[in-house]
């Protein structure tokens, strides 16, 4: 899987800022940099761990799945893992 490009990473960045903005909930990273340093750190580590994250599949899900299918399973499972409440608007019914 790809490393996401500058602007795609940067797109997260002004997404997240807005997103937590509107939400007024206080988050710990004070500036821009604070802010893409953390995504270029998550999509580094996402990189480097996706052979990991595939060994731990089930062997279906391993050789059945596409990439972009097994993004999706992590990504819903890690936003109901941290309870995300705008879930359901993603998938639909998963709570």
């Amino acid at each position: 899987m790809a490393e996401l490009s500058t602007d795609a990473r940067k797109q997260i960045l002004r997404g997240l800022m807005r997103y937590w903005s509107m939400l007024f909930e206080p988050v710990a990273l004070e500036t821009k940099a604070d802010w893409l340093a953390a995504v270029n750190a998550t999509d580094t580590w996402i990189d480097d761990n996706a052979a990991n994250f595939n060994s731990a599949l089930p062997v279906a899900a391993q050789s059945g799945l596409t990439a972009t299918q097994k993004t999706l399973l992590f990504c819903v499972v890690a936003l109901r893992r941290a309870g995300v409440s705008f879930l359901r608007r993603i998938v639909g019914e998963v709570g």
